[in-house]
């Protein structure tokens, strides 16, 4: 990249800091069109194209091809490109959001646990009372439900009762 040559040996220097702010620009340029969902979490696809997206940017910092930086560049709008399709996608079609999406599921109930779903899920009782430890519970007497939810998170429901709203369309629970 010619036009960093003058700096002499601070040119990898200034070439990365150019080339990683003007990625980290596209990127935030991007988000504001795609919208608020670019960086959430709402579902696997989501979390891993937040990830993909840190890389490229890393990776467009670190070209000292034009070439290279603007592959990076395309990558990350291809990301976006994607995710904006899916969530698109997610919302037109029940379908395909049933195709796409991992569905939530219930891994407890009334305090006790529900072991062929944690099984199939391969949660173990210790990450679950993991869990519950960070949860204002102080027992797994008060945990009405745990849901290992689409993003991988897993929600921890106590109280006296749970509204069955919070429970639709999560696989185990009883309606």
């Amino acid at each position: 990249m010619a036009l960093f040559e003058s700096l002499g040996s601070f040119a990898p220097v200034a070439r990365a800091l150019v080339l990683t702010a003007s990625a980290v620009g596209w990127t935030l340029l991007l988000a504001r069109l795609i919208g608020l969902r670019a960086f959430s979490k709402a579902t696997a696809f989501d979390f891993a194209a937040t990830i993909a997206t840190g890389s490229l940017i890393a990776q467009a910092g670190t070209r000292s091809v034009w070439s290279e930086y603007l592959q990076a560049m395309a990558a990350i709008g291809a990301v976006f490109l994607i995710q904006y399709i899916l969530a698109r996608g997610r919302l037109l079609s029940a379908r395909f959001q049933k195709v796409i999406d991992n569905e939530p599921r219930l891994l407890m109930q009334d305090g006790r646990f529900l072991d062929d779903a944690m099984r199939d899920a391969r949660i173990t009782r210790a990450t679950l009372l993991g869990k519950i430890r960070q949860s204002p519970a102080s027992s797994v007497a008060d945990v009405r439900a745990l849901v290992l939810e689409t993003t991988g998170d897993i929600s921890v429901l106590t109280g006296d009762h749970v509204d069955p709203r919070l429970l639709e369309g999560v696989r185990g629970a009883q309606p």
